[in-house]
């Protein structure tokens, strides 16, 4: 048996608490010890806190009983405490009358009698009638009766506010309600706004007025701040069921908005949410949502979409939509043969059969919304493919063969086109092998594997034609394409360098010492790469010819990036992307680009090359650049810049479904919405990118996620959240224990901020032992410290001299140079 001083303990910590489950539990333990203390008053206090943990809680039907209990015994034997607990005892009068209209078992004369009873008292405590108007007039409403919902609703806005008024987020909220439900949307827009640059106090708010203003704002064409409201409010409503009737309202949004595919992810986290719904109202609204969605997603379509169901076997979509209208039917038929009206089978029925609105809205913060607009190109255009009418096969040839070292591809395709309609067939094997090997060329242009095949028929006929030069250039081609693929066979290219050196131009040494170089980094043997690289791009210099210089420079720049040699690297990729942004092509620009981009150290000089990158390449830089500009504008303090370019990456990784680089390009979207200050789609893309890494099995990058995540739910005053995140990721993280001694300063950090004194000391206490196996003792000493003030505040002073005493003795037993060193609290 429990004393009565444990049980006034029990109950400063049920009131410390945040409603829900916990607080709950802890309440009903209370009730019952507490009539067995002999206490009166804690009896009183116990239910009079037990009521506020019910109906906030989720579980209003409970609260009718302990809130009577403490009105009958008020009544019938009034004491001193009494009368100082009657301010909240008369509050809660309101709470009571609203969960009175939401169960249609309990008669309408109760809720009028209370509501009776609630106006009597209030005037014997010398309030005003302000809140008692309200209430009258959401009874009224309930019921729908409108002549008099209004004439209460204007009562209600003359009388003055008073100290039993309801807070200055919740009248508004319930104002715009009012407003809307009349078509008046922007002047419903109009009352909520002011309380949104307020700051709120209540635990109501700012979800629900945001969630009332979802469709105001959409009415009124304000589609944005429309999607922002719903972000906002869901996330803070999502783990409360007493918000179970504000979750109908974001899965009927969702809807009715084009976004049937977020409304149906809503409506599974929340499904089971029917069975244990804390009112048969919250269950009605719920139900009929989620049997709008349901019909939406059949009605696109998909209604044979398996629908997961707690303790049942899964359904198609659209039997559980015929389901669900029918529970909601029910309960609405109920209300109404309770009210004596049709209001609620009427309000019901219009939500099930409600038709979409002419706008659509971009829930998602990770979508595209529309296809970014390309910068302009700035590399030179190709002219136009000239072939002379009367060439024969061997100039035909040739010009082939110079357009396509050029990188005129137009004029290369369009050449070859013309030898093959003029001369189908070519008896001279020498002709025969040069024409198979700009068919090679013309098919690797394609990306096709089909290349090789024609070299190495290529390769045949001019070896019958005796041309060996020609033939060990493509031979050496042949392995380093190979090589490539990991099979690596040096003698071929080491054959052609020797050939050249000894018979070659200029250009064809140039060329060969340009593929051993190619071969060496493809080995990882990076210094001969730069030797033989070094060696090929002093022999273009020779050749005089600008186009072979600015190949041989990117060459260079490649491999002395790989060496990390790196100013060498952007001097010569720098050089390649001058000659290129005049002369193109478009592709080899974009190459140039996008490769001073990524050597590039300061950020102006990365958006400059990525955009230049953007400009000319084609889809498969498109990915990498978006992302590098992106990254460049955040570390430029340009975040809201990065934004489009970042969801256009999240767009691209998922069009080539490429999972891990969509992963990395959500993390990047969530830090610059949350450096431009929208912490609530910084969460949700964060949240995106932390499920497909779990997915994916990316431990690390998931930790990382949760990390983030963690901060943001802080920054959002999702304080539960962070710190259910912060506990996670300390059970995760248990082979690193200076990642955990950090992670329990933050989740210590917040509860000591929920004024949860004690368990912040045990937290830092752990956190700092963490430390001492980590190797940090100044971070242990800072999390002492911490561990002592926590203390100090859970009123366990003899605890916090301990810790401080054992702290003094680890200080002084630091070596010289690390007691010098402050210690932060």
């Amino acid at each position: 048996m429990k004393t009565a001083e444990e049980l006034w303990q029990l109950l400063s910590d049920a009131e410390t608490m945040p409603y829900g489950p916990p607080r709950t539990a802890l309440s009903e333990e209370l009730l019952r010890h507490v009539d067995g203390a002999g206490d009166q008053r804690l009896a009183f206090e116990s239910r009079l806190v037990a009521t506020k943990s019910f109906g906030y809680g989720g579980e209003p039907g409970k609260a009718f009983v302990t809130f009577s209990w403490c009105i009958a015994d008020l009544d019938d034997n009034p004491q001193p405490y009494h009368q100082s607990a009657l301010p909240r005892l008369l509050w809660l009068f309101k709470a009571m009358v609203n969960a009175l209209t939401k169960f249609p078992e309990v008669p309408l004369a109760r809720t009028q009698a209370v509501l009776d009873d609630m106006e009597r008292r209030y005037r014997e405590y010398g309030q005003g009638m302000q809140a008692v108007y309200k209430h009258r007039y959401i009874v009224a409403r309930h019921v729908g009766l409108r002549d008099e919902a209004d004439e209460w609703f204007a009562r209600w806005q003359a009388a003055p506010r008073d100290d039993l008024s309801d807070c200055i987020g919740c009248d508004p909220t319930d104002v715009a309600e009012y407003l809307a439900s009349r078509g008046r949307f922007a002047e419903a827009v109009e009352q909520a706004e002011p309380v949104l640059a307020g700051a709120q106090t209540c635990i109501e708010q700012p979800q629900r007025i945001l969630s009332e203003l979802m469709v105001p704002y959409l009415e009124c064409g304000r589609e944005q701040e429309a999607a922002d409201a719903h972000r906002r409010s869901y996330r803070l409503e999502r783990n409360n069921i007493a918000d179970t009737a504000d979750i109908a309202s974001h899965i009927a949004f969702c809807a009715r908005t084009g976004n049937e595919h977020r409304g149906l992810e809503i409506l599974q986290r929340h499904l089971d949410w029917l069975d244990r719904a804390p009112t048969p109202a919250a269950e009605m609204e719920l139900a009929a949502a989620g049997a709008l969605v349901l019909r939406r997603i059949t009605e696109l379509g998909h209604g044979d979409t398996p629908i997961h169901r707690r303790d049942r076997a899964d359904a198609p979509a659209a039997e559980v939509a015929t389901e669900l209208r029918e529970r909601a039917t029910e309960l609405a038929r109920r209300f109404d043969a309770r009210n004596g009206t049709d209001e609620q089978g009427r309000r019901t029925a219009a939500r099930l059969d409600a038709e979409p609105f002419p706008a659509r809205v971009v829930l998602s913060p990770s979508a595209r919304t529309a296809a970014p607009a390309a910068p302009a190109p700035v590399a030179a255009p190709e002219p136009p493919p000239e072939v002379p009418a009367d060439a024969g096969p061997a100039e035909l040839l040739a010009l082939a063969k110079a357009h396509y070292d050029d990188d005129r591809t137009g004029a290369f395709v369009a050449t070859l086109d013309a030898l093959d309609a003029r001369f189908p067939v070519l008896d001279d094997p020498l002709l025969a092998g040069r024409r198979a090997i700009q068919t090679g060329n013309r098919l690797r242009l394609a990306d096709s594997d089909s290349a090789l095949e024609a070299w190495a028929e290529a390769v045949e006929l001019l070896v019958k034609a005796d041309a060996p030069g020609e033939a060990g250039v493509l031979r050496a081609r042949i392995a380093l394409d190979r090589a490539f693929a990991g099979e690596i066979d040096e003698q071929p290219i080491r054959a052609d360098v020797s050939y050249q050196d000894e018979h070659g131009g200029v250009a064809e040494r140039a060329a060969a010492w340009g593929r051993l170089s190619i071969l060496h980094a493809v080995q990882g043997r990076l210094d001969e790469a730069n030797e033989a690289g070094d060696h090929g791009y002093a022999l273009a210099e020779e050749t005089g010819d600008p186009r072979r210089i600015a190949e041989h420079a990117m060459l260079r720049a490649r491999h002395r990036a790989a060496a990390e040699r790196f100013d060498e690297a952007r001097a010569a990729g720098r050089a390649g992307w001058e000659f290129y942004r005049e002369q193109g092509p478009a592709s080899r620009l974009a190459e140039a680009a996008s490769l001073c981009a990524h050597l590039a150290e300061e950020p102006a000089e990365q958006i400059e090359a990525f955009t230049a990158a953007l400009a000319a390449g084609g889809p498969e830089l498109a990915l990498p650049a978006r992302l590098g500009r992106g990254r460049a504008l955040i570390r430029s303090g340009r975040a809201s810049e990065a934004i489009p370019d970042l969801v256009e990456a999240v767009a691209i990784a998922a069009e080539l479904d490429i999972d891990e680089g969509g992963a990395f390009a959500r993390v990047e979207l969530a830090e610059a919405y949350r450096l431009s200050g929208r912490l609530v789609e910084a969460a949700e893309v964060a949240e995106e990118a932390l499920a497909i890494n779990d997915r994916l099995g990316l431990t690390d990058a998931a930790n990382n996620n949760r990390f983030l995540l963690a901060g943001l739910y802080r920054d959002l005053g999702d304080r539960a959240g962070a710190l259910g995140g912060f506990r996670d990721l300390i059970e995760r993280l248990a082979d690193n224990p200076a990642g955990r001694g950090q992670m329990g300063e933050e989740a210590g950090q917040i509860l000591y901020d929920l004024d949860r004194d004690a368990e912040a000391a045990q937290t830092f206490a752990a956190a700092a032992a963490d430390l001492v196996r980590a190797g940090d003792p100044i971070g242990e000493l800072r999390l002492l410290r911490r561990q002592i003030s926590a203390l100090n505040y859970a009123d366990e002073p003899g605890q916090a001299q301990e810790v401080a005493l054992g702290a003094d003795t680890k200080f002084t037993a630091l070596p010289p140079e690390l007691a010098a060193e402050p210690v932060a609290i």
